[in-house]
């Protein structure tokens, strides 16, 4: 069997850093969730990734001044667990469609129901690195891979083609994606989202604001996926407007408000009102 290759492309190095934050996360007594496949799926740059993360994070000998990513990982993943799980209950919910899949593993560490078909869209590099270290192991959902570049023209025939039926209520997680393209490319995103969504249907996304694209005390940390290639280039202050002119109403959530604290938050959550401070959002919401 022929080795496949960490995947290559600098934003595809989150979704290995990703992974690496889920395996570490999964052997702390304190965990928000587990993911048994995850130290699988780091691949040989992962444990790197995560060591630089860590040394910008929490400096030796200085205090910490960008967000805690090992926290922010750990509430994102069990947010977004916690919300898909829901959203799929209802029976007339059969398509669930992750966009990039990267390095996730929730269709076969979570249960799903029997009417759900579980689409993971990603690049080829990607998913085949996937099934070679999944190998033996089965998806716990009716699971298809749709091997397509979100940037490609065509990734909307590609789904469709894979069983999607956009005339039927989806749920949509574009999680890890909207800070790393340029705003006219989410614009774009959000678009053609929507427009292969039916009414009802369920989107959920994370977003940095503006200012912690900019703010000095980021540095270390942007310094660090700007080295890898790929830089957080997109940022919103007003989520739910932003949703919104593409059809979606939504609610934004940051990490230590309720319902997105988990005990695990750090740090202090100023009130929107306050400008010039980092912000991450949870978006989520439905389709008009």
């Amino acid at each position: 069997m022929t080795h496949v290759q960490d995947p290559a492309d600098p934003v595809e190095k989150t979704a290995l850093l990703t992974a690496a934050l889920r395996a570490a996360e999964s052997r702390r007594e304190d965990r928000l969730y587990t993911d048994p496949y995850a130290a699988a799926l780091v691949g040989e740059a992962g444990p790197r990734l995560l060591a630089e993360i860590r040394a910008a994070t929490f400096p030796p000998g200085r205090q910490r001044s960008v967000p805690s990513t090992p926290d922010y990982n750990a509430i994102r993943t069990r947010f977004f667990d916690d919300l898909l799980q829901e959203a799929v209950q209802d029976r007339g919910m059969t398509q669930l469609v992750v966009a990039p899949a990267g390095m996730d593993s929730r269709a076969y560490r979570l249960p799903w129901p029997e009417h759900l078909r579980y689409f993971e869209v990603d690049r080829p590099s990607v998913l085949a690195f996937k099934e070679e270290r999944l190998r033996g192991t089965g998806p716990r959902v009716d699971h298809v891979t749709v091997a397509v570049d979100l940037t490609a023209d065509d990734w909307e025939d590609r789904l469709r083609d894979s069983g999607y039926d956009p005339d039927l209520p989806s749920t949509w997680l574009l999680e890890g994606l909207l800070y790393y393209i340029p705003e006219k490319d989410t614009d774009r995103m959000l678009e053609r989202v929507a427009a292969f969504c039916a009414p009802g249907s369920r989107i959920a996304a994370d977003l940095v604001n503006s200012a912690a694209l900019s703010l000095p005390h980021m540095r270390p940390l942007l310094d660090v996926f700007s080295g890898w290639g790929c830089p957080w280039l997109f940022g919103s202050d007003e989520p739910e407007a932003l949703f919104e002119r593409y059809g979606f109403e939504v609610a934004a959530v940051q990490p230590g408000e309720p319902g997105a604290h988990f005990g695990r938050w750090p740090d202090p959550v100023p009130d929107r009102t306050v400008k010039d401070v980092r912000r991450v959002f949870f978006v989520h919401g439905r389709r008009r």
